[in-house]
Protein backbone atom coordinates (compact mmCIF):
# COMPACT_ATOMS: atom_id res chain seq x y z
CA UNK A 1 0.00 0.00 0.00
CA UNK A 2 2.88 2.26 0.51
CA UNK A 3 4.45 1.72 -2.64
CA UNK A 4 1.64 2.70 -4.37
CA UNK A 5 0.79 5.60 -2.34
CA UNK A 6 4.24 6.74 -2.81
CA UNK A 7 4.22 5.51 -7.12
CA UNK A 8 1.07 7.59 -6.98
CA UNK A 9 2.94 10.85 -5.53
CA UNK A 10 5.68 10.40 -7.82
CA UNK A 11 3.31 9.79 -10.75
CA UNK A 12 1.43 13.55 -9.84
CA UNK A 13 4.36 14.96 -8.94
CA UNK A 14 5.64 14.14 -12.60
CA UNK A 15 2.44 15.46 -14.47
CA UNK A 16 2.55 18.90 -12.04
CA UNK A 17 6.67 19.64 -13.56
CA UNK A 18 4.86 18.65 -17.06
CA UNK A 19 2.63 20.76 -16.85
CA UNK A 20 4.96 23.85 -15.61
CA UNK A 21 7.19 23.11 -18.28
CA UNK A 22 5.04 22.75 -20.94
CA UNK A 23 3.31 26.70 -20.09
CA UNK A 24 6.78 28.17 -20.13
CA UNK A 25 7.54 26.77 -22.92
CA UNK A 26 4.11 27.94 -24.83
CA UNK A 27 4.97 30.96 -23.36
CA UNK A 28 8.14 31.20 -24.57
CA UNK A 29 6.95 30.29 -28.29
CA UNK A 30 3.94 33.02 -28.06
CA UNK A 31 7.73 35.27 -27.52
CA UNK A 32 9.48 34.27 -29.89
CA UNK A 33 6.35 34.67 -31.96
CA UNK A 34 5.77 38.49 -31.24
CA UNK A 35 9.54 39.08 -30.37
CA UNK A 36 9.56 42.88 -31.48
CA UNK A 37 5.99 43.35 -29.06
CA UNK A 38 5.31 46.54 -31.26
CA UNK A 39 1.67 47.70 -31.36
CA UNK A 40 -0.18 48.97 -34.67
CA UNK A 41 -1.47 52.19 -33.84
CA UNK A 42 -4.23 53.88 -35.92
CA UNK A 43 -4.82 57.51 -36.71
CA UNK A 44 -6.58 59.25 -34.28
CA UNK A 45 -5.03 57.81 -31.62
CA UNK A 46 -4.78 58.95 -27.47
CA UNK A 47 -2.26 57.17 -25.36
CA UNK A 48 -3.42 56.16 -22.07
CA UNK A 49 -1.29 56.51 -18.74
CA UNK A 50 -2.14 54.04 -16.12
CA UNK A 51 0.75 53.69 -14.14
CA UNK A 52 0.37 50.67 -12.05
CA UNK A 53 2.97 49.57 -11.08
CA UNK A 54 6.11 50.91 -9.19
CA UNK A 55 8.39 53.35 -11.28
CA UNK A 56 12.18 52.49 -11.15
CA UNK A 57 14.98 54.94 -12.99
CA UNK A 58 15.91 51.93 -15.05
CA UNK A 59 14.89 48.36 -15.47
CA UNK A 60 17.97 47.53 -17.55
CA UNK A 61 16.79 44.70 -19.62
CA UNK A 62 18.29 43.13 -22.46
CA UNK A 63 15.80 43.84 -25.32
CA UNK A 64 17.29 40.63 -27.51
CA UNK A 65 16.45 38.55 -24.27
CA UNK A 66 12.75 37.11 -25.39
CA UNK A 67 11.59 36.91 -21.29
CA UNK A 68 13.02 40.79 -20.65
CA UNK A 69 9.96 42.62 -18.83
CA UNK A 70 7.92 39.02 -19.07
CA UNK A 71 8.30 38.62 -14.65
CA UNK A 72 9.09 41.84 -13.95
CA UNK A 73 6.53 44.65 -13.23
CA UNK A 74 8.36 47.33 -12.51
CA UNK A 75 8.13 50.38 -15.39
CA UNK A 76 11.58 52.16 -16.13
CA UNK A 77 11.28 56.25 -15.80
CA UNK A 78 13.67 55.92 -19.06
CA UNK A 79 11.64 54.35 -20.99
CA UNK A 80 8.64 56.12 -19.99
CA UNK A 81 9.78 59.54 -20.65
CA UNK A 82 10.73 58.29 -24.03
CA UNK A 83 7.44 57.08 -25.36
CA UNK A 84 5.65 60.43 -23.85
CA UNK A 85 8.23 62.36 -26.22
CA UNK A 86 8.10 59.80 -29.30
CA UNK A 87 3.99 60.51 -28.83
CA UNK A 88 4.67 64.55 -29.10
CA UNK A 89 5.84 63.91 -32.62
CA UNK A 90 3.59 61.05 -33.49
CA UNK A 91 0.98 62.27 -35.59
CA UNK A 92 -1.08 59.57 -34.81
CA UNK A 93 -0.95 60.59 -31.42
CA UNK A 94 -3.69 63.50 -30.98
CA UNK A 95 -3.59 63.58 -27.01
CA UNK A 96 -3.01 61.83 -23.55
CA UNK A 97 -5.50 60.68 -20.84
CA UNK A 98 -3.98 60.42 -17.43
CA UNK A 99 -6.17 57.90 -15.48
CA UNK A 100 -4.76 56.90 -12.36
CA UNK A 101 -4.50 56.21 -8.72
CA UNK A 102 -2.00 55.77 -6.08
CA UNK A 103 1.16 56.56 -8.14
CA UNK A 104 4.11 54.66 -7.00
CA UNK A 105 7.05 57.06 -7.87
CA UNK A 106 9.08 59.34 -5.48
CA UNK A 107 8.55 62.99 -6.04
CA UNK A 108 11.33 63.52 -8.42
CA UNK A 109 10.23 60.98 -10.88
CA UNK A 110 6.45 62.58 -10.53
CA UNK A 111 8.54 65.73 -11.28
CA UNK A 112 10.18 64.47 -14.25
CA UNK A 113 7.17 62.43 -15.92
CA UNK A 114 5.35 66.07 -15.52
CA UNK A 115 7.91 68.02 -17.81
CA UNK A 116 7.71 65.70 -20.31
CA UNK A 117 3.89 65.91 -20.31
CA UNK A 118 4.50 69.78 -20.29
CA UNK A 119 6.70 69.67 -22.95
CA UNK A 120 4.26 67.18 -25.03
CA UNK A 121 1.48 70.00 -24.37
CA UNK A 122 4.04 72.15 -26.60
CA UNK A 123 2.47 70.43 -29.62
CA UNK A 124 -0.45 71.69 -29.30
CA UNK A 125 -2.10 68.30 -28.28
CA UNK A 126 -4.32 67.70 -25.45
CA UNK A 127 -3.54 66.24 -22.04
CA UNK A 128 -7.08 65.03 -19.29
CA UNK A 129 -6.99 63.39 -16.66
CA UNK A 130 -9.43 61.59 -14.47
CA UNK A 131 -9.52 60.53 -10.89
CA UNK A 132 -11.90 58.06 -9.12
CA UNK A 133 -9.73 59.90 -6.28
CA UNK A 134 -6.76 61.44 -6.00
CA UNK A 135 -3.77 61.37 -3.28
CA UNK A 136 -1.34 64.35 -3.03
CA UNK A 137 1.27 62.67 -5.87
CA UNK A 138 -1.31 61.44 -8.16
CA UNK A 139 -3.13 64.89 -8.05
CA UNK A 140 0.17 66.56 -8.96
CA UNK A 141 1.06 64.87 -11.74
CA UNK A 142 -2.96 65.00 -13.23
CA UNK A 143 -2.74 68.76 -12.61
CA UNK A 144 -0.43 69.44 -15.73
CA UNK A 145 -3.50 67.98 -17.76
CA UNK A 146 -5.32 70.88 -19.81
CA UNK A 147 -8.65 69.66 -17.76
CA UNK A 148 -8.90 67.83 -15.06
CA UNK A 149 -12.03 65.53 -13.62
CA UNK A 150 -12.77 63.77 -10.90
CA UNK A 151 -15.87 60.96 -9.94
CA UNK A 152 -18.46 62.73 -8.21
CA UNK A 153 -18.39 60.28 -5.15
CA UNK A 154 -14.79 60.01 -5.47
CA UNK A 155 -12.05 61.70 -2.86
CA UNK A 156 -9.51 63.76 -2.98
CA UNK A 157 -6.53 64.40 -0.75
CA UNK A 158 -4.32 67.98 -0.13
CA UNK A 159 -3.27 68.78 2.92
CA UNK A 160 0.40 69.32 2.30
CA UNK A 161 3.55 66.93 3.00
CA UNK A 162 4.29 64.57 5.97
CA UNK A 163 6.61 62.50 7.38
CA UNK A 164 6.67 59.92 10.56
CA UNK A 165 10.35 58.57 12.16
CA UNK A 166 9.61 55.56 14.08
CA UNK A 167 11.74 54.94 17.45
CA UNK A 168 12.91 51.67 19.21
CA UNK A 169 15.03 53.06 22.11
CA UNK A 170 12.10 51.73 24.28
CA UNK A 171 11.61 48.19 22.53
CA UNK A 172 15.61 47.51 22.85
CA UNK A 173 15.49 48.11 26.87
CA UNK A 174 12.49 46.06 26.99
CA UNK A 175 14.21 43.22 24.74
CA UNK A 176 17.77 43.54 25.52
CA UNK A 177 18.32 43.53 22.14
CA UNK A 178 20.29 47.15 21.20
CA UNK A 179 22.19 48.66 19.04
CA UNK A 180 25.22 50.45 20.16
CA UNK A 181 25.92 53.62 18.05
CA UNK A 182 29.04 55.41 17.33
CA UNK A 183 27.87 58.64 14.61
CA UNK A 184 29.71 61.71 13.79
CA UNK A 185 27.89 64.72 12.24
CA UNK A 186 25.31 66.86 14.47
CA UNK A 187 22.25 66.31 12.07
CA UNK A 188 23.25 62.38 11.36
CA UNK A 189 20.21 60.54 12.46
CA UNK A 190 19.89 57.27 10.75
CA UNK A 191 20.66 56.14 14.24
CA UNK A 192 18.57 58.02 16.30
CA UNK A 193 15.69 55.84 16.69
CA UNK A 194 17.91 53.82 18.27
CA UNK A 195 19.42 56.11 21.07
CA UNK A 196 16.41 58.32 21.63
CA UNK A 197 12.36 57.91 22.07
CA UNK A 198 11.72 61.37 20.50
CA UNK A 199 13.18 63.19 17.09
CA UNK A 200 16.12 65.70 18.44
CA UNK A 201 15.68 68.90 17.72
CA UNK A 202 18.09 69.37 15.24
CA UNK A 203 16.42 66.71 13.07
CA UNK A 204 12.78 67.86 12.97
CA UNK A 205 14.64 71.30 12.13
CA UNK A 206 15.96 69.83 8.87
CA UNK A 207 12.97 67.47 8.23
CA UNK A 208 10.65 70.52 8.15
CA UNK A 209 12.85 72.59 6.11
CA UNK A 210 13.39 70.07 3.80
CA UNK A 211 9.28 69.30 3.87
CA UNK A 212 8.60 73.18 3.03
CA UNK A 213 11.21 73.02 0.30
CA UNK A 214 9.81 70.21 -1.55
CA UNK A 215 6.38 70.82 -1.18
CA UNK A 216 6.94 74.61 -2.35
CA UNK A 217 8.27 73.07 -5.65
CA UNK A 218 5.11 71.10 -5.68
CA UNK A 219 2.60 74.15 -5.18
CA UNK A 220 4.81 76.06 -7.92
CA UNK A 221 4.12 73.84 -10.46
CA UNK A 222 0.24 73.46 -9.62
CA UNK A 223 0.01 77.14 -9.44
CA UNK A 224 1.57 77.29 -13.31
CA UNK A 225 -0.69 74.80 -14.64
CA UNK A 226 -3.93 75.31 -12.66
CA UNK A 227 -3.81 79.71 -12.16
CA UNK A 228 -3.88 79.56 -8.82
CA UNK A 229 -1.84 81.47 -6.35
CA UNK A 230 0.59 79.61 -4.15
CA UNK A 231 -0.88 81.42 -0.97
CA UNK A 232 -4.63 80.05 -2.11
CA UNK A 233 -2.98 76.46 -2.58
CA UNK A 234 -1.65 76.67 0.90
CA UNK A 235 -5.03 78.06 2.30
CA UNK A 236 -7.16 74.78 0.66
CA UNK A 237 -4.26 72.19 2.41
CA UNK A 238 -4.59 74.09 5.39
CA UNK A 239 -8.20 74.42 5.66
CA UNK A 240 -8.54 71.12 3.90
CA UNK A 241 -10.70 72.99 1.37
CA UNK A 242 -10.56 69.59 -1.12
CA UNK A 243 -11.90 67.38 1.41
CA UNK A 244 -15.19 66.77 -0.57
CA UNK A 245 -15.87 66.68 -4.21
CA UNK A 246 -17.90 69.70 -4.02
CA UNK A 247 -15.01 71.37 -2.38
CA UNK A 248 -12.62 70.49 -4.19
CA UNK A 249 -14.01 71.46 -7.55
CA UNK A 250 -15.65 74.98 -5.97
CA UNK A 251 -11.12 75.64 -4.88
CA UNK A 252 -10.52 75.59 -8.41
CA UNK A 253 -8.35 72.07 -8.13
CA UNK A 254 -10.25 70.39 -10.33
CA UNK A 255 -12.70 71.13 -13.71
CA UNK A 256 -15.77 69.08 -13.31
CA UNK A 257 -17.05 66.24 -11.39
CA UNK A 258 -18.00 63.34 -13.95
CA UNK A 259 -18.85 59.82 -14.30
CA UNK A 260 -15.94 57.73 -16.50
CA UNK A 261 -18.51 57.98 -19.79
CA UNK A 262 -18.81 61.70 -19.45
CA UNK A 263 -15.17 61.93 -19.10
CA UNK A 264 -14.85 59.73 -22.63
CA UNK A 265 -17.63 61.87 -24.16
CA UNK A 266 -14.81 64.87 -23.64
CA UNK A 267 -12.21 63.01 -25.41
CA UNK A 268 -14.73 62.18 -27.95
CA UNK A 269 -15.20 65.41 -28.03
CA UNK A 270 -11.30 66.51 -28.55
CA UNK A 271 -11.13 63.95 -31.30
CA UNK A 272 -13.73 65.49 -33.29
CA UNK A 273 -16.02 61.86 -32.61
CA UNK A 274 -19.32 61.14 -32.20
CA UNK A 275 -20.84 59.73 -29.04
CA UNK A 276 -21.14 56.30 -30.78
CA UNK A 277 -17.62 56.32 -32.07
CA UNK A 278 -15.19 54.46 -29.86
CA UNK A 279 -11.87 55.65 -28.44
CA UNK A 280 -8.96 54.67 -30.04
CA UNK A 281 -6.38 54.04 -27.16
CA UNK A 282 -2.85 53.11 -27.00
CA UNK A 283 -1.65 51.39 -23.60
CA UNK A 284 1.76 52.56 -22.08
CA UNK A 285 3.15 49.97 -21.86
CA UNK A 286 2.39 49.02 -25.45
CA UNK A 287 3.39 52.30 -26.78
CA UNK A 288 6.85 51.92 -25.15
CA UNK A 289 7.55 48.83 -27.16
CA UNK A 290 6.64 51.21 -30.02
CA UNK A 291 8.72 53.67 -28.79
CA UNK A 292 11.84 51.99 -27.94
CA UNK A 293 12.09 51.38 -32.25
CA UNK A 294 12.19 55.17 -32.81
CA UNK A 295 15.11 57.27 -31.45
CA UNK A 296 15.60 60.52 -30.43
CA UNK A 297 18.81 60.53 -30.53
CA UNK A 298 21.10 59.47 -33.86
CA UNK A 299 24.98 59.52 -34.48
CA UNK A 300 27.84 57.44 -34.66
CA UNK A 301 29.01 58.90 -31.54
CA UNK A 302 27.50 58.13 -28.18
CA UNK A 303 27.24 59.16 -24.60
CA UNK A 304 26.91 56.79 -21.67
CA UNK A 305 24.21 56.70 -19.16
CA UNK A 306 25.04 54.67 -16.58
CA UNK A 307 21.98 53.98 -13.67
CA UNK A 308 23.11 53.04 -9.68
CA UNK A 309 20.04 53.37 -7.98
CA UNK A 310 19.62 51.64 -4.83
CA UNK A 311 21.59 51.27 -1.13
CA UNK A 312 25.18 51.26 -1.46
CA UNK A 313 26.68 47.43 -0.72
CA UNK A 314 30.25 46.12 -0.84
CA UNK A 315 29.92 43.84 -3.63
CA UNK A 316 28.89 43.16 -6.86
CA UNK A 317 25.79 45.01 -6.81
CA UNK A 318 22.60 44.91 -8.94
CA UNK A 319 19.28 46.29 -10.09
CA UNK A 320 17.89 47.60 -7.16
CA UNK A 321 21.85 47.76 -5.12
CA UNK A 322 25.04 49.49 -6.12
CA UNK A 323 28.06 47.48 -5.77
CA UNK A 324 31.59 49.03 -6.45
CA UNK A 325 31.56 45.80 -9.08
CA UNK A 326 28.92 46.06 -11.39
CA UNK A 327 29.01 50.36 -11.30
CA UNK A 328 32.82 50.00 -11.78
CA UNK A 329 32.54 47.45 -14.41
CA UNK A 330 30.54 49.85 -16.26
CA UNK A 331 32.50 52.79 -15.80
CA UNK A 332 35.48 50.93 -17.34
CA UNK A 333 33.09 49.68 -20.22
CA UNK A 334 32.42 53.52 -21.13
CA UNK A 335 35.87 55.09 -20.37
CA UNK A 336 37.44 52.73 -22.63
CA UNK A 337 34.69 52.65 -25.56
CA UNK A 338 35.64 55.10 -28.11
CA UNK A 339 32.26 56.23 -29.35
CA UNK A 340 31.81 57.34 -25.83
CA UNK A 341 32.33 61.17 -25.31
CA UNK A 342 30.94 61.55 -21.96
CA UNK A 343 29.57 60.11 -19.28
CA UNK A 344 26.60 61.24 -17.16
CA UNK A 345 26.41 58.78 -14.24
CA UNK A 346 22.36 58.29 -12.65
CA UNK A 347 21.99 58.14 -9.14
CA UNK A 348 19.31 57.38 -7.42
CA UNK A 349 20.63 56.74 -3.97
CA UNK A 350 20.02 57.19 0.28
CA UNK A 351 23.95 55.93 0.50
CA UNK A 352 24.88 52.88 2.58
CA UNK A 353 28.86 51.61 2.60
CA UNK A 354 31.46 54.12 3.04
CA UNK A 355 34.05 51.66 1.25
CA UNK A 356 32.14 50.60 -1.91
CA UNK A 357 31.21 54.20 -2.24
CA UNK A 358 34.82 55.73 -2.02
CA UNK A 359 35.82 52.74 -4.56
CA UNK A 360 33.19 53.65 -6.65
CA UNK A 361 34.32 57.72 -6.56
CA UNK A 362 38.17 56.75 -7.29
CA UNK A 363 36.69 54.72 -10.13
CA UNK A 364 35.06 57.70 -11.38
CA UNK A 365 38.38 60.17 -10.63
CA UNK A 366 40.42 57.75 -12.90
CA UNK A 367 37.44 58.20 -15.79
CA UNK A 368 37.39 61.79 -15.57
CA UNK A 369 40.82 62.24 -16.60
CA UNK A 370 39.65 59.89 -20.32
CA UNK A 371 36.21 61.71 -20.66
CA UNK A 372 34.00 63.99 -18.37
CA UNK A 373 32.03 62.66 -16.08
CA UNK A 374 28.51 64.59 -15.27
CA UNK A 375 25.51 63.73 -12.50
CA UNK A 376 22.22 63.59 -12.79
CA UNK A 377 20.29 63.05 -9.31
CA UNK A 378 17.14 61.11 -9.22
CA UNK A 379 14.66 61.53 -5.86
CA UNK A 380 17.28 60.88 -3.66
CA UNK A 381 21.41 61.17 -3.88
CA UNK A 382 22.28 61.58 0.18
CA UNK A 383 24.99 60.86 2.23
CA UNK A 384 27.15 57.48 0.17
CA UNK A 385 25.18 58.76 -3.00
CA UNK A 386 26.61 62.49 -2.82
CA UNK A 387 29.77 60.78 -2.00
CA UNK A 388 29.83 59.59 -5.36
CA UNK A 389 28.66 62.30 -7.26
CA UNK A 390 31.05 64.76 -5.39
CA UNK A 391 33.56 64.39 -7.89
CA UNK A 392 32.04 64.64 -10.93
CA UNK A 393 32.74 67.43 -13.70
CA UNK A 394 28.93 69.07 -13.08
CA UNK A 395 26.23 67.97 -11.16
CA UNK A 396 22.41 67.96 -11.84
CA UNK A 397 19.23 67.64 -9.24
CA UNK A 398 16.12 68.49 -9.79
CA UNK A 399 13.98 70.47 -7.48
CA UNK A 400 12.56 67.76 -5.47
CA UNK A 401 15.93 65.58 -5.05
CA UNK A 402 16.91 65.01 -1.33
CA UNK A 403 20.45 65.56 -1.32
CA UNK A 404 23.50 66.22 0.52
CA UNK A 405 23.71 64.26 4.29
CA UNK A 406 27.64 64.33 4.28
CA UNK A 407 28.17 62.31 7.22
CA UNK A 408 28.81 58.66 9.02
CA UNK A 409 27.76 56.53 11.10
CA UNK A 410 28.35 53.07 12.48
CA UNK A 411 26.10 50.94 14.42
CA UNK A 412 26.67 47.19 16.52
CA UNK A 413 24.09 45.37 17.62
CA UNK A 414 24.65 43.82 21.24
CA UNK A 415 22.79 40.96 22.80
CA UNK A 416 24.41 41.51 26.42
CA UNK A 417 21.50 42.25 28.58
CA UNK A 418 19.05 39.22 26.63
CA UNK A 419 21.72 37.41 26.86
CA UNK A 420 21.84 37.82 30.89
CA UNK A 421 18.31 37.16 31.70
CA UNK A 422 17.91 34.16 29.66
CA UNK A 423 21.27 32.95 31.50
CA UNK A 424 23.64 32.69 28.60
CA UNK A 425 27.34 33.54 29.37
CA UNK A 426 30.49 33.73 26.71
CA UNK A 427 33.67 33.51 27.43
CA UNK A 428 36.62 34.46 25.30
CA UNK A 429 40.30 33.38 25.13
CA UNK A 430 42.81 35.35 22.61
CA UNK A 431 46.70 35.39 22.27
CA UNK A 432 46.99 39.26 22.45
CA UNK A 433 45.74 42.05 24.17
CA UNK A 434 42.79 43.11 21.81
CA UNK A 435 42.78 39.76 20.12
CA UNK A 436 38.71 39.65 20.96
CA UNK A 437 38.20 43.19 19.85
CA UNK A 438 34.20 42.97 20.39
CA UNK A 439 31.72 40.46 21.61
CA UNK A 440 27.94 40.33 20.49
CA UNK A 441 27.33 38.94 24.47
CA UNK A 442 29.08 41.39 26.11
CA UNK A 443 28.27 45.33 26.84
CA UNK A 444 30.92 47.43 24.73
CA UNK A 445 34.01 48.40 26.33
CA UNK A 446 35.42 52.47 26.12
CA UNK A 447 37.79 51.09 23.81
CA UNK A 448 36.39 49.58 21.47
CA UNK A 449 34.35 52.24 21.32
CA UNK A 450 36.91 54.78 20.94
CA UNK A 451 38.61 52.80 17.71
CA UNK A 452 35.29 52.98 16.09
CA UNK A 453 34.83 56.53 16.55
CA UNK A 454 38.42 57.31 15.35
CA UNK A 455 37.59 55.05 12.36
CA UNK A 456 34.35 56.97 11.62
CA UNK A 457 35.77 60.41 11.92
CA UNK A 458 38.82 59.23 9.00
CA UNK A 459 35.91 58.42 7.28
CA UNK A 460 34.27 61.81 7.75
CA UNK A 461 37.18 63.79 7.07
CA UNK A 462 37.99 62.04 3.92
CA UNK A 463 34.33 62.26 2.96
CA UNK A 464 35.00 66.09 3.17
CA UNK A 465 38.13 66.24 1.06
CA UNK A 466 36.44 64.87 -1.39
CA UNK A 467 33.39 67.34 -1.38
CA UNK A 468 35.95 70.17 -0.90
CA UNK A 469 38.21 68.61 -3.71
CA UNK A 470 35.54 68.07 -6.23
CA UNK A 471 33.03 71.38 -5.52
CA UNK A 472 35.69 73.48 -5.28
CA UNK A 473 35.79 74.73 -2.03
CA UNK A 474 37.53 75.09 1.18
CA UNK A 475 37.21 71.83 4.32
CA UNK A 476 35.63 74.16 6.75
CA UNK A 477 33.05 75.74 3.76
CA UNK A 478 32.31 71.64 3.24
CA UNK A 479 32.17 71.17 6.80
CA UNK A 480 29.15 73.77 7.24
CA UNK A 481 27.09 72.03 4.58
CA UNK A 482 28.11 68.92 6.06
CA UNK A 483 27.62 67.19 9.83
CA UNK A 484 24.93 65.06 8.09
CA UNK A 485 22.07 67.67 6.78
CA UNK A 486 20.09 67.04 4.43
CA UNK A 487 18.74 68.96 1.12
CA UNK A 488 16.29 69.88 -1.44
CA UNK A 489 17.82 69.85 -5.12
CA UNK A 490 16.75 73.94 -4.20
CA UNK A 491 18.78 74.31 -1.47
CA UNK A 492 21.55 72.23 -2.58
CA UNK A 493 22.33 74.87 -5.77
CA UNK A 494 22.26 77.77 -3.64
CA UNK A 495 24.59 76.35 -1.46
CA UNK A 496 27.02 74.71 -4.01
CA UNK A 497 26.43 71.47 -3.61
CA UNK A 498 25.11 71.12 -6.76
CA UNK A 499 25.34 73.31 -10.36
CA UNK A 500 22.13 72.87 -11.95
CA UNK A 501 18.84 72.00 -11.48
CA UNK A 502 17.04 69.98 -14.28
CA UNK A 503 16.52 66.46 -15.28
CA UNK A 504 18.09 63.47 -16.67
CA UNK A 505 18.12 65.24 -20.25
CA UNK A 506 19.26 68.32 -19.27
CA UNK A 507 22.57 66.80 -17.71
CA UNK A 508 23.02 64.61 -21.34
CA UNK A 509 22.40 67.75 -22.86
CA UNK A 510 25.05 69.52 -21.05
CA UNK A 511 27.81 66.35 -21.47
CA UNK A 512 26.92 66.82 -25.69
CA UNK A 513 27.38 70.07 -24.58
CA UNK A 514 30.77 69.69 -23.27
CA UNK A 515 32.61 68.05 -25.62
CA UNK A 516 30.71 69.10 -28.61
CA UNK A 517 28.34 66.67 -30.12
CA UNK A 518 25.69 67.77 -32.34
CA UNK A 519 24.35 64.46 -33.09
CA UNK A 520 24.66 61.58 -30.59
CA UNK A 521 23.42 58.17 -29.34
CA UNK A 522 22.43 57.30 -25.71
CA UNK A 523 24.25 53.95 -24.60
CA UNK A 524 22.47 53.10 -20.86
CA UNK A 525 24.27 50.95 -18.75
CA UNK A 526 24.41 48.42 -17.31
CA UNK A 527 22.67 45.80 -18.21
CA UNK A 528 21.24 42.73 -15.45
CA UNK A 529 19.44 39.84 -15.27
CA UNK A 530 16.55 38.67 -17.43
CA UNK A 531 13.21 38.16 -15.58
CA UNK A 532 12.86 34.63 -16.83
CA UNK A 533 16.14 34.39 -14.38
CA UNK A 534 14.86 36.24 -11.54
CA UNK A 535 11.90 34.22 -11.70
CA UNK A 536 13.45 30.77 -11.75
CA UNK A 537 15.50 32.39 -8.85
CA UNK A 538 12.17 33.67 -6.67
CA UNK A 539 10.29 30.26 -8.26
CA UNK A 540 8.39 28.44 -5.38
CA UNK A 541 8.97 31.83 -3.04
CA UNK A 542 12.65 30.01 -2.64
CA UNK A 543 14.10 33.01 -3.49
CA UNK A 544 14.52 36.31 -1.92
CA UNK A 545 11.96 38.21 -3.30
CA UNK A 546 9.32 35.42 -2.77
CA UNK A 547 10.42 34.85 0.69
CA UNK A 548 9.69 38.54 1.55
CA UNK A 549 6.69 38.39 -0.29
CA UNK A 550 5.83 35.54 2.08
CA UNK A 551 7.00 37.04 5.24
CA UNK A 552 5.12 40.76 4.67
CA UNK A 553 2.50 38.73 3.69
CA UNK A 554 2.19 36.65 7.51
CA UNK A 555 3.09 39.40 9.13
CA UNK A 556 1.16 42.26 7.83
CA UNK A 557 2.19 45.69 5.96
CA UNK A 558 2.90 47.90 8.44
CA UNK A 559 4.88 45.33 11.18
CA UNK A 560 6.78 44.27 7.49
CA UNK A 561 8.07 48.02 7.45
CA UNK A 562 9.22 48.17 10.96
CA UNK A 563 11.28 45.20 10.57
CA UNK A 564 12.81 46.07 7.32
CA UNK A 565 14.26 49.62 9.04
CA UNK A 566 15.21 47.36 11.89
CA UNK A 567 16.94 44.60 10.05
CA UNK A 568 18.44 47.10 7.22
CA UNK A 569 20.49 48.97 10.51
CA UNK A 570 21.39 45.27 12.32
CA UNK A 571 22.86 44.41 8.53
CA UNK A 572 24.97 47.25 7.73
CA UNK A 573 28.47 46.64 7.90
CA UNK A 574 31.61 48.66 8.52
CA UNK A 575 31.24 52.50 8.56
CA UNK A 576 28.24 53.72 6.74
CA UNK A 577 27.76 57.12 4.40
CA UNK A 578 23.99 56.93 4.79
CA UNK A 579 20.90 59.27 4.67
CA UNK A 580 20.30 60.16 7.75
CA UNK A 581 16.30 58.85 8.45
CA UNK A 582 13.79 56.62 6.31
CA UNK A 583 11.20 58.79 5.08
CA UNK A 584 8.05 57.88 3.85
CA UNK A 585 6.64 61.39 2.44
CA UNK A 586 2.70 61.11 2.05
Amino acid sequence: MKFLRNLLASIIGGLIAFGILFVMFMVFMALVGNRDGTVGVKDNSVLELQLQYPIEDYVGMDDSDPFAGLFNVNQGLDELLHAIRVAKEDRKIKGISISNSVLLAGLSQTHAIRNALKDFQESGKFIVAYGDFFTQKDYYLASVANEVFLNPVGAMDFRGLSTEVLFFKELQEKTGVKMEVIRHGKYKSAVEPFIANEMSDANRSQIKELLDALWGTVLTDISESRGLSVDDLNQIADTLGARTTTYALKSGLIDQLAHYDEYEARIKENLGLDLEEEINYVALEDYIKTAKKKRLHTGKDRIAVIYAQGEIWYGEGGPNVIGQGIINEALKKARKDESVKAIVLRVNSPGGSALASDIIWREIEITKEVKPVLVSMGDVAASGGYYIAAGANRIFAEPTTITGSIGVFGTVPNVSELAEDIGINAEQVGTNKNAVEYSLFKPMQETFRNNVQEGIAEVYNTFLDRVAEGRGITLAQADSLAQGRVWSGVDAKRLGLVDELGGLDDAIAAAAEMVDLETYRIQRLPKYKSGFEKFMEDFGGTGAKGKEALIEKEIGAEAYKILKEVRSVMENKGVQARMPFTLQIK
